[in-house]
C-alpha cells in the first residue's frame, strides 16, 4: 500500500479512536458531582482557545457580518450547547459504553432530516440501517437485563435527544451553507459566540466550575474531552478535504466501537448480551447508512 493511502488510513484510525476516547472522559467528568452548565463552560474556553489559535495561523479573521452570526448561533445552540447538555446530563447516569452506543444514532436521525429538506435521496439500504438504529436502542431500553439500572431507561432518551441535535447542526449547515469559512474559524466564532451565552448561564445557575482548585481526575478529563474532541474535528476535516466523504464517513462505527472498548478499559464496564446485540446492531446500521456515492479514497 503506498504511503499516502497509509497515512489516510492511520488519520482515520486516530480520528475515530480519539473522538471515541472522548466518551469515558465524558463520563468520569461528571462523576464527581460537576454539572452541565460549568462543563460546557469550559468545553467551550479550551475550543475557543486552539480554534482560535489556528484561526489567527491561517491569516483569515473572522467576519462580523449578520449572515455569519446566524451560522455561529446556529452551530453553537445545535452542535454544542443543547446537545451537550443532555449528554453530560446522560453521562451522569449511564455507562459510558451505553452512552457511546445512544449517541451514534447521529446518521440514522440525519438521513429523514437530509430526506426531508432535499439534500438526499430515499434508499432501501439507508431506511434499513435507520431501522437497525431504531431496534438496536428498543434492546437497550426494552428487556429488564439490558441496563445496569432498569430504572435509568429516561437517560437513554436524553442520549438520544443529544444525537437528535448533532444531526440536527450537520444539516443545518449543509442548508445554510458555511459561508466560505473554514472549519476552525467556524469553530472559534461559534464558540466566542457561545461563551456569550454559557459564562452567565454558569455562575447564575452556580455550576460555574473553578480551575482553582487541586486538579483531579475529573478536571484532567474534562481538559482531555476538550482537547481530544478538538483534535479529532480536525483529523475529521483533514479527511474530508484529502480523501471524501465516502472514505470519511468510515469514521462513524471507529467512534462508536472505540468508544465501548475504551469504556470497557479505563472504567471496567461490562454489558449484557442485550447490549453487546445492541451494539452489533448499531454497527449495521452506522454502515447501511453511509454515503453509496463512489469517489478516490486517496
Amino acid at each position: 500500500m503506498e504511503n499516502p493511502r497509509i497515512r489516510l488510513y492511520l488519520l482515520l484510525l486516530f480520528t475515530g479512536v480519539g473522538w471515541g476516547l472522548t466518551v469515558p472522559f465524558t463520563r468520569v467528568a461528571v462523576l464527581t458531582g460537576y454539572q452541565p452548565l460549568g462543563l460546557v463552560f469550559w468545553q467551550l474556553v479550551i475550543v475557543a482557545v486552539m480554534s482560535g489559535v489556528m484561526t489567527i495561523r491561517s491569516g483569515r479573521p473572522l467576519p462580523f457580518q449578520r449572515k455569519y452570526f446566524v451560522l455561529f448561533l446556529g452551530v453553537i445552540l445545535l452542535g454544542t450547547i443543547l446537545p451537550d447538555y443532555l449528554l453530560y446530563t446522560a453521562a451522569a447516569e449511564l455507562p459510558a459504553g451505553i452512552l457511546a452506543i445512544v449517541t451514534s444514532m447521529v446518521p440514522m436521525f440525519s438521513l429523514p432530516m437530509a430526506l426531508a429538506l432535499g439534500f438526499e435521496r430515499p434508499s432501501v439500504l439507508r431506511i434499513l440501517g435507520t431501522i437497525c438504529g431504531a431496534i438496536s436502542i428498543m434492546l437497550m431500553i426494552g428487556p429488564e437485563t439490558s441496563l445496569p439500572d432498569p430504572s435509568k431507561m429516561a437517560f437513554v432518551l436524553v442520549g438520544l435527544g443529544a444525537a437528535l441535535f448533532y444531526a440536527a447542526q450537520g444539516n443545518f449547515v449543509a442548508w445554510y451553507g458555511a459561508m466560505n469559512l473554514n472549519a476552525f474559524q467556524v469553530l472559534f466564532g461559534s464558540s466566542v459566540l457561545g461563551l456569550v451565552f454559557m459564562t452567565p448561564a454558569a455562575l447564575i445557575s452556580g455550576q460555574f466550575i473553578t480551575p482553582l482548585v487541586p486538579w483531579g481526575a475529573a478536571e484532567w478529563a474534562i481538559l482531555g474531552t476538550s482537547v481530544f474532541h478538538f483534535a479529532a474535528y480536525a483529523g475529521f476535516l483533514s479527511l474530508l478535504t484529502s480523501a471524501g466523504p465516502v472514505f470519511t464517513s468510515q469514521v462513524g462505527y471507529l467512534v462508536t466501537g472505540s468508544g465501548v472498548a475504551w469504556s470497557m478499559l479505563l472504567l471496567g464496564e461490562r454489558y449484557s448480551n442485550w447490549v453487546w446485540a445492541a451494539f452489533v446492531l448499531m454497527l449495521i446500521g452506522i454502515i447501511l447508512v453511509q454515503p453509496r456515492k463512489a469517489q478516490k479514497s486517496g
